[in-house]
Protein backbone atom coordinates (compact mmCIF):
# COMPACT_ATOMS: atom_id res chain seq x y z
CA UNK A 1 0.00 0.00 0.00
CA UNK A 2 2.80 2.35 0.90
CA UNK A 3 4.68 1.83 -2.59
CA UNK A 4 1.55 2.73 -4.20
CA UNK A 5 1.13 5.67 -2.31
CA UNK A 6 4.79 6.41 -3.43
CA UNK A 7 4.19 5.86 -6.63
CA UNK A 8 1.55 8.11 -7.00
CA UNK A 9 3.27 10.92 -5.34
CA UNK A 10 6.14 10.44 -7.56
CA UNK A 11 3.65 10.80 -10.63
CA UNK A 12 2.23 13.59 -9.51
CA UNK A 13 5.22 15.48 -9.11
CA UNK A 14 6.42 14.53 -12.14
CA UNK A 15 3.71 16.16 -14.15
CA UNK A 16 3.97 19.16 -11.73
CA UNK A 17 7.33 19.76 -12.82
CA UNK A 18 6.59 19.27 -16.39
CA UNK A 19 3.50 21.44 -15.74
CA UNK A 20 5.74 24.14 -14.76
CA UNK A 21 9.11 23.86 -17.11
CA UNK A 22 9.48 26.27 -19.63
CA UNK A 23 10.03 24.51 -23.35
CA UNK A 24 10.85 25.77 -26.70
CA UNK A 25 9.72 23.72 -29.43
CA UNK A 26 12.54 22.60 -32.11
CA UNK A 27 12.44 24.61 -34.80
CA UNK A 28 12.14 27.89 -32.59
CA UNK A 29 14.15 30.79 -34.30
CA UNK A 30 16.94 32.84 -31.89
CA UNK A 31 17.80 36.36 -32.95
CA UNK A 32 21.18 37.50 -31.27
CA UNK A 33 23.19 40.19 -31.02
CA UNK A 34 26.92 39.45 -30.92
CA UNK A 35 28.96 42.15 -28.80
CA UNK A 36 32.23 41.67 -30.19
CA UNK A 37 33.76 40.86 -33.51
CA UNK A 38 34.54 37.48 -34.78
CA UNK A 39 37.37 36.65 -37.57
CA UNK A 40 38.83 33.87 -39.14
CA UNK A 41 42.11 35.06 -39.03
CA UNK A 42 42.20 35.41 -34.85
CA UNK A 43 39.30 32.90 -33.66
CA UNK A 44 39.81 29.41 -32.49
CA UNK A 45 37.88 26.15 -33.27
CA UNK A 46 35.97 26.06 -29.33
CA UNK A 47 36.20 30.19 -28.65
CA UNK A 48 33.06 31.48 -27.43
CA UNK A 49 31.69 34.69 -27.71
CA UNK A 50 29.26 36.76 -26.07
CA UNK A 51 25.71 37.78 -27.43
CA UNK A 52 22.20 38.72 -26.00
CA UNK A 53 18.98 37.74 -27.14
CA UNK A 54 17.17 40.44 -29.40
CA UNK A 55 13.36 39.28 -29.10
CA UNK A 56 11.86 37.39 -25.99
CA UNK A 57 11.29 33.89 -26.44
CA UNK A 58 8.06 32.07 -25.09
CA UNK A 59 6.15 29.40 -26.10
CA UNK A 60 2.85 27.75 -25.17
CA UNK A 61 2.12 31.13 -23.10
CA UNK A 62 5.08 30.97 -20.85
CA UNK A 63 8.71 33.47 -20.90
CA UNK A 64 11.36 31.57 -21.68
CA UNK A 65 13.60 34.24 -22.01
CA UNK A 66 13.40 38.15 -22.04
CA UNK A 67 15.28 40.57 -24.55
CA UNK A 68 18.56 41.12 -23.37
CA UNK A 69 18.81 37.64 -22.11
CA UNK A 70 22.84 37.14 -22.35
CA UNK A 71 23.80 34.05 -24.74
CA UNK A 72 26.86 32.60 -25.86
CA UNK A 73 27.64 31.93 -30.00
CA UNK A 74 31.02 29.05 -30.04
CA UNK A 75 32.94 28.68 -32.94
CA UNK A 76 32.74 25.54 -34.20
CA UNK A 77 35.23 25.28 -37.24
CA UNK A 78 37.92 28.29 -37.83
CA UNK A 79 40.42 28.53 -41.01
CA UNK A 80 42.77 31.41 -41.62
CA UNK A 81 43.29 32.53 -44.96
CA UNK A 82 45.60 32.07 -47.34
CA UNK A 83 48.28 34.49 -49.05
CA UNK A 84 47.29 33.83 -52.42
CA UNK A 85 44.90 31.21 -52.38
CA UNK A 86 41.78 29.78 -49.83
CA UNK A 87 40.18 32.60 -48.53
CA UNK A 88 39.09 32.35 -44.59
CA UNK A 89 36.23 30.10 -43.33
CA UNK A 90 34.28 30.12 -40.02
CA UNK A 91 31.50 28.78 -38.77
CA UNK A 92 29.75 29.35 -35.42
CA UNK A 93 26.73 27.83 -33.22
CA UNK A 94 24.43 29.17 -30.61
CA UNK A 95 25.20 27.23 -27.26
CA UNK A 96 24.14 28.79 -24.50
CA UNK A 97 20.62 31.46 -24.17
CA UNK A 98 19.84 32.50 -20.61
CA UNK A 99 22.63 30.00 -19.02
CA UNK A 100 20.52 27.20 -20.88
CA UNK A 101 22.62 25.12 -22.85
CA UNK A 102 21.26 24.81 -26.52
CA UNK A 103 21.39 23.05 -29.91
CA UNK A 104 21.10 25.05 -33.08
CA UNK A 105 21.85 25.19 -36.79
CA UNK A 106 25.30 27.38 -37.91
CA UNK A 107 26.08 29.70 -39.68
CA UNK A 108 28.82 29.86 -41.86
CA UNK A 109 30.80 32.39 -43.22
CA UNK A 110 33.40 32.81 -46.06
CA UNK A 111 35.89 35.76 -46.71
CA UNK A 112 36.20 37.41 -50.49
CA UNK A 113 37.81 35.05 -53.18
CA UNK A 114 41.89 36.04 -54.04
CA UNK A 115 41.77 35.61 -57.93
CA UNK A 116 40.56 38.92 -59.13
CA UNK A 117 42.58 41.30 -56.50
CA UNK A 118 45.79 38.72 -57.52
CA UNK A 119 45.03 38.97 -60.86
CA UNK A 120 44.98 42.97 -60.94
CA UNK A 121 47.74 43.04 -59.18
CA UNK A 122 50.32 40.77 -60.93
CA UNK A 123 48.77 41.66 -64.18
CA UNK A 124 49.36 45.27 -63.45
CA UNK A 125 53.19 44.69 -62.41
CA UNK A 126 53.71 42.97 -65.26
CA UNK A 127 52.05 45.63 -67.46
CA UNK A 128 54.08 48.64 -65.49
CA UNK A 129 57.32 46.30 -65.85
CA UNK A 130 56.84 45.86 -69.42
CA UNK A 131 56.46 49.92 -70.22
CA UNK A 132 59.33 50.86 -67.89
CA UNK A 133 61.61 48.28 -69.37
CA UNK A 134 60.24 49.27 -72.96
CA UNK A 135 61.23 52.63 -72.73
CA UNK A 136 64.56 51.42 -71.35
CA UNK A 137 65.61 48.50 -73.00
CA UNK A 138 63.40 48.07 -76.04
CA UNK A 139 61.96 44.96 -77.16
CA UNK A 140 64.50 42.82 -74.71
CA UNK A 141 63.94 45.32 -71.69
CA UNK A 142 60.21 44.96 -71.99
CA UNK A 143 60.76 40.97 -71.62
CA UNK A 144 62.64 41.18 -68.60
CA UNK A 145 60.42 44.24 -66.90
CA UNK A 146 57.15 42.11 -68.03
CA UNK A 147 58.69 39.44 -66.04
CA UNK A 148 60.42 41.70 -63.01
CA UNK A 149 57.01 43.68 -62.98
CA UNK A 150 54.92 40.07 -62.33
CA UNK A 151 56.77 38.91 -59.61
CA UNK A 152 56.81 42.54 -58.32
CA UNK A 153 52.98 42.19 -58.22
CA UNK A 154 52.94 38.36 -56.93
CA UNK A 155 54.98 39.88 -53.96
CA UNK A 156 52.40 42.48 -53.08
CA UNK A 157 48.92 39.86 -53.68
CA UNK A 158 51.32 37.65 -51.28
CA UNK A 159 51.79 40.68 -49.01
CA UNK A 160 47.89 42.03 -48.87
CA UNK A 161 46.31 39.18 -50.11
CA UNK A 162 44.92 37.06 -46.86
CA UNK A 163 40.89 37.53 -47.20
CA UNK A 164 39.67 36.77 -43.61
CA UNK A 165 35.88 35.34 -42.80
CA UNK A 166 34.71 38.39 -40.46
CA UNK A 167 30.98 38.94 -38.74
CA UNK A 168 31.27 42.53 -37.19
CA UNK A 169 30.65 43.38 -33.84
CA UNK A 170 26.80 44.14 -32.75
CA UNK A 171 25.33 41.67 -35.94
CA UNK A 172 22.63 40.46 -35.15
CA UNK A 173 22.10 36.47 -36.22
CA UNK A 174 19.10 34.33 -36.10
CA UNK A 175 19.96 30.65 -35.15
CA UNK A 176 16.86 28.14 -35.52
CA UNK A 177 16.85 25.28 -32.33
CA UNK A 178 17.59 21.76 -33.25
CA UNK A 179 16.33 20.35 -30.22
CA UNK A 180 13.37 21.10 -28.18
CA UNK A 181 15.02 23.49 -25.00
CA UNK A 182 13.67 23.39 -21.80
CA UNK A 183 14.10 25.21 -18.57
CA UNK A 184 12.74 23.99 -15.20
Amino acid sequence: MLAKISKTIAFALLLTLLATAQTLPSGTRVTVRLGSAISSGTATTGQTFHASLIRGLSANGKTFANPGAPAVVKVTHAKSSGRLHAPGELTIRLVSLDGVPVSTSAHSFKGKGHAKGNVMKIGGGAAAGALIGGLAGGGKGALIGTAAGGAAGTGVAAATGKEEAKVPAEAALTFTTTKAISRK
